[in-house]
């Protein structure tokens, strides 16, 4: 089956280069609105979405399934609205990773009030669709960007991400209260709001991303409009058969991603095993995903002056220190729960930003959305492995023990990045090409 025709572009004049410039900065400004927004809906429910999981289910051993099946829904709709992006274009598939996503975190509210555990879980597959959405948004910001500058431009909207990322766990203890004042259980106040924030997303992106900056891409660069060859599948992988180095990036990707989310999905577990608050579980990760968004345009900075592969590098050796601290951290709180979690959520940030703008810089236009779609697609399977086994190692052996095993996914990044890095061997700055 193939997709479906590719959406020709209005028939207007090119933009001249100071058009596009002013396109492209009003394209990362809604983008980077959007992001802040959206980004309650991802993060507030994590804190507690492996305490509601854990109710439900009566279960601690399943604590780790609706995170599970959040990063599955966010790579499942990665590849769903990449389709639908190369045919329609950014706007009308990020804003329907958003409006998806609102779904899902009522359905989840609804979970709770009816004790249902396969409602959390629907729910969850389709909370993923606005993390879906979020990593096509870094993608759009390079869409017009200068080679020279798509680090940046991608990392300025991943920073973005630590407005509502950081202010989303902290808002789990007021979202009790505003459960009460909507009379449905506590664990499930975090989801009601978070669907107020992926709403919000979805109205400033789909009034505001105008024009579109992948059609407007393609207008630029003179692709004809008819319908490309083959699936989407079979033209991401001619792309990564054609040019190795994306299957790297990819591979750095998914490592970094499967790392964090197997660690940070059962670390409330562990906490709240020690007895932690709510309230300071929830500090913690906010301080995981500081880590992971506020660095993020030193990490671009960084990826378009030294070059991709050394920070990807990077990334991979913070992740392997934050893993060790994670596995010496005993329940409860302590100083090694804090620093690991926040090394984890840096080591992530230099990995995925990295390996992102690799995937920007070597996908061809005519395939784009395609490669960045199998990319996240990958990522999110690999994360979701994770997560699902995490639970099953923690229950069995532990959660030092998780730490210590995540330790490979991490030495698989630095693996990539050196081979990556063999692949360009004259290149100071990938992206400068």
């Amino acid at each position: 089956m193939t997709d479906p025709p590719v959406t020709s572009p209005p028939a207007t004049p090119t933009p001249s280069p100071d058009d596009l410039a002013r396109i492209q900065a009003r394209t990362v400004r809604t983008l980077v609105l959007a992001q802040a927004v959206g980004a309650i809906g991802i993060t507030i429910g994590i804190a507690t979405a492996s305490l509601l999981a854990r109710e439900l289910s009566g279960s601690e051993s399943l604590a780790g399934l609706a995170g599970t099946f959040q990063v599955l829904g966010a790579a499942i709709a990665s590849y769903l609205l990449a389709r639908l992006m190369s045919a329609r274009g950014r706007r009308v598939g990020i804003t329907t990773g958003f409006l998806l996503g609102a779904t899902g975190a009522l359905l989840a509210v609804v979970a709770g009030v009816v004790g249902s555990m396969v409602l959390l879980l629907i729910g969850a597959i389709l909370i993923g669709a606005t993390t879906a959405a979020n990593n096509a948004s870094r993608y759009a910001a390079t869409d017009l960007a200068l080679p020279e500058r798509r680090g940046r431009a991608l990392s300025t909207v991943v920073w973005a991400t630590t407005i509502g990322a950081v202010a989303g766990p902290n808002l789990t203890g007021p979202s009790a209260s505003f459960a009460g004042l909507l009379g449905i259980p506590d664990l499930t106040g975090p989801f009601a709001l978070g669907a107020i924030g992926m709403l919000l997303a979805a109205l400033v992106v789909a009034t505001r991303l105008r024009p579109d900056p992948l059609l407007l891409a393609r207008q630029v660069a003179d692709l004809p409009a008819a319908e490309p060859s083959g699936t989407s599948w079979g033209r991401a992988r001619q792309a990564v058969r054609e040019r190795p180095v994306l299957g790297l990036a990819i591979a750095g990707l998914a490592g970094a991603h499967a790392a964090m989310v197997g660690v940070m999905t059962m670390t409330p577990i562990h906490m709240e095993h020690g007895g932690a608050e709510l309230r300071i579980i929830g500090v913690v990760i906010s301080i995981h995903v500081l880590g992971m968004f506020a660095f993020s345009p030193l990490v671009g900075l960084l990826s378009d002056r030294l070059g991709r592969p050394p920070v990807l590098g990077a990334g991979g050796v913070v992740l392997l220190v934050s893993l060790g601290l994670c596995a010496a951290a005993p329940e409860g709180t302590s100083w090694q729960i804090f620093s690991g979690l926040f090394l984890l959520g840096l080591g992530w940030s230099l990995a995925t930003v990295a390996a992102s703008t690799m995937v920007a810089d070597h996908a061809p236009l005519e395939a784009r959305t395609d490669v960045q779609g199998m990319a996240d697609l990958v990522m999110g399977v690999t994360a979701a492995s994770a997560g699902g086994l995490a639970g099953l190692v923690v229950g069995l052996a532990g959660y030092p023990v998780l730490a210590l095993l995540t330790t490979a996914l991490a030495a698989a990044v630095v693996l990539a990045a050196v081979r990556a890095a063999a692949l360009t061997p004259d290149e100071r700055r990938v992206g400068a090409m």
